[in-house]
């Protein structure tokens, strides 16, 4: 676990997402959770050591399963977005982990067994500020990187929490995206507000600036190549052959994880796409 600023904890150690931590008078402000039964377990032992008060709550930074997997399993109150909350309640009340091929961690893992979603007890619609002491933690509606995404902002420590905004180390989740807002959202984080912030990736931990920057520019270069086949009125089949040009614009990517974002992407596109672009979409469950 690191300590980015004075209380304010980030924990990159298990899969799927970056977990935070903001201990506050009142308690632990908790952001993500693992979605393996045994990590949940260890990082609430690590919780323990980390002071505040005594009560604690969960912000999801929006529904994808990496990060709703194991919500319910840290027993205590979820907070999310309303539209995170409507995704949760359209899903089956239990479910058996199978693999969907969307590119997405969990579904490298076997043995998670039957999943019992964590269901939102508290929502909110555009803004929500939570007051545990003297520094609020505002909460913000950014729909352009999916249904019910937010970012958790801590203003007087100058710390943003992005979710999946930005990745550094991997490919983007495109299903459910909107590039255009996605973008949009990004460029907000060069203006005056965020200078001498830290930036957390919900995938990748701390990222900076040049990584925003070159996420702009992969998204960019996604939304032109795919408005042109839109425009041409082009199949599913001639996204998908988009991605072996995009790979190569992730050098970065280790060998060993290619094949993992080469699907991530690849099914990003084409659900993108379809929900965007063609009159009767065939969307089964991206996350």
């Amino acid at each position: 676990m690191q300590e980015i600023v004075n209380r304010v904890f980030i924990e990159t150690h298990y899969p799927g997402v970056t977990l935070g931590a903001i201990s506050r008078e009142h308690g632990l402000i908790l952001v993500d959770s693992p979605f393996r039964q045994d990590d949940t377990r260890s990082w609430r032992s690590s919780l323990l050591n980390l002071g505040g008060g005594v009560a604690r709550i969960l912000v999801q930074m929006d529904a994808h399963i990496d990060r709703s997997m194991g919500a319910k399993a840290m027993e205590c109150t979820i907070l999310s977005h309303i539209e995170a909350a409507n995704v949760f309640q359209n899903r089956p009340a239990s479910i058996k982990a199978q693999t969907l091929d969307a590119g997405a961690e969990w579904e490298n893992y076997n043995g998670l067994g039957s999943i019992r979603w964590g269901t939102p007890h508290i929502t909110f619609s555009d803004h929500m500020f939570l007051h545990w002491d003297e520094n609020l933690v505002e909460l913000d509606y950014r729909p352009g990187i999916a249904d019910g995404s937010i970012w958790v902002d801590l203003p007087v420590e100058k710390v943003l929490f992005l979710g999946d905004a930005v990745v550094s180390k991997q490919s983007p989740f495109l299903s459910d995206a909107d590039l255009p807002l996605w973008i949009e959202h990004l460029k907000s984080l060069f203006s005056k507000k965020y200078q001498e912030y830290f930036f957390v990736s919900g995938r990748d931990g701390l990222v900076t600036l040049d990584d925003v920057h070159n996420q702009i520019e992969f998204l960019s270069e996604i939304n032109e190549k795919v408005q042109d086949l839109a425009a041409q009125k082009s199949s599913l089949d001639a996204v998908g052959k988009l991605v072996p040009d995009l790979m190569k614009k992730l050098a970065h990517l280790p060998a060993k994880y290619y094949q993992l974002h080469e699907k991530r992407l690849t099914y990003g596109l084409q659900m993108y796409y379809a929900h965007r672009y063609l009159d009767k979409p065939s969307k089964k469950e991206a996350n």
